[in-house]
């Protein structure tokens, strides 16, 4: 073992031991950003940043558990991502499905498609559903996979399914109108159930949210960090969950 490997795993058991688990965020939000960006700086294909991105989740996941964390949401492809070159896309969509596969064939995590279906590939949407539905009967970690996932998009969806309901209840638009409220548009989110994210980590140094979770996050707490995803490390994570444990959340008050 290296020095620096030694001392890294030592820092890292530090930070750890220091964790209190009855502050650690129950629902965090990763934008598992800056793939293509390692990929280049280190001299490999788009294909292999994208594959090594898809490698770290399990990872990521197995550092959730091991903390208590009980929903993670991985945006692992957004609907801005659907406008790239077929020869991009088509094997990022490969390493998506192989990867969701794999969630579902763990045993350890429920999968959960967050994302509008029908502007997905037949393949993906079957992919996606399977593994939703072979996990249903887990106990363990809510995984949500955001794939052909906005924000905006997100709402809209929202919106449309409140409206077609209220129409099938047989409802005016003025008595739809009357009743919709924060708590109606949240019950036909994607993430309708769920607990709002308590933490939101965006890797690779870009410091926006690019239309994630924008209804859930109100108010989510932020961790921006300059590491790109393939090389995000448990330590990286820790530091996360420690900045989040010593803000005061004061939700307006």
């Amino acid at each position: 073992m290296k020095l620096r490997d030694l001392v890294y795993r030592l820092y890292a058991r530090r930070v750890e031991g220091r964790l209190d688990h009855a502050q650690v965020p129950k629902h965090i939000g990763v934008i598992l950003d800056g793939n293509r960006r390692w990929a280049r700086a280190d001299g490999r294909t788009l294909e292999q940043g994208h594959q090594a991105g898809a490698d770290k989740i399990s990872e990521l996941l197995g550092w959730c558990a091991e903390t208590d964390v009980e929903v993670v949401t991985l945006w692992m492809l957004s609907t801005d991502n659907l406008d790239r070159p077929a020869d991009q896309l088509g094997p990022l969509l490969t390493i998506i499905e192989n990867t969701v596969r794999g969630l579902a064939a763990d045993g350890r995590w429920r999968v959960h498609h967050v994302g509008t279906l029908d502007l997905l590939p037949g393949r993906t949407q079957t992919v996606l559903k399977e593994a939703e539905q072979a996990t249903l009967d887990v106990d363990g970690i809510l995984v949500n996979v955001a794939v052909g996932y906005g924000g905006r998009q997100e709402i809209v969806d929202a919106v449309r399914s409140l409206v077609l309901e209220a129409a099938d209840h047989g409802d005016s638009f003025e008595e739809l109108a009357e009743k919709v409220d924060i708590d109606h548009i949240t019950k036909h989110l994607y993430t309708r159930g769920q607990p709002d994210p308590d933490l939101i980590i965006r890797t690779s140094g870009e410091q926006r949210l690019s239309g994630f979770m924008l209804w859930q996050s109100a108010h989510s707490e932020y961790y921006f960090c300059e590491v790109f995803w393939p090389a995000f490390r448990k330590v990286d994570f820790l530091r996360a969950l420690r900045d989040y444990a010593a803000r005061h959340r004061r939700y307006g008050n």
